[in-house]
């Protein structure tokens, strides 16, 4: 069941530019496949891979923190495919993220992500965030049909 500090709807219906960490080449990978599906319904995917030059087509950067100004600017929503025990270190780069642009981003962890530190993290850095969810059902289920 997710966790969160926001409607996980809201934020798919609110928001169009996502940076996604841990976005994958491989096909058949979720990390792949999600992204790509947020593409196909009008998402901008900015993908964060250290080992990808493109993905999608699209310039992968290493690190949140390698993406240029006006690109972290117009990110509204982290979401994150890496396992549970790296949520708190990428909690930290968006929160030093959010404080260095002065921008409110959404955190969002996949479907089986979940971290107890992270969401400590983030609430002290006042970052909005959606754990254990993911957002092509969530865009399949509530937003495609409203």
């Amino acid at each position: 069941m997710a966790s969160a500090t926001v409607s996980p709807v809201e934020v798919m219906r609110a928001n169009r530019v996502i940076a996604v960490v841990g976005a994958s080449k491989n096909p058949e990978k979720e990390a792949h496949t999600v992204p790509a599906y947020l593409r196909e319904h009008g998402y901008r995917v900015i993908p964060i891979n250290p080992t990808a030059d493109t993905i999608f087509g699209e310039r992968a950067y290493p690190s949140l923190a390698s993406l240029p100004d006006q690109l972290a600017k117009e990110v509204e929503v982290v979401e994150v495919f890496r396992p549970s025990g790296e949520l708190p270190e990428v909690a930290r780069q968006v929160v030093e993220m959010s404080e260095k642009h002065g921008t409110s981003y959404v955190f969002w962890a996949q479907t089986g992500l979940e971290n107890d530190e992270a969401k400590a993290i983030l609430s002290e850095g006042q970052v909005p965030y959606v754990m254990n969810a993911c957002m092509r059902v969530v865009h399949s289920i509530a937003v495609r049909d409203a």
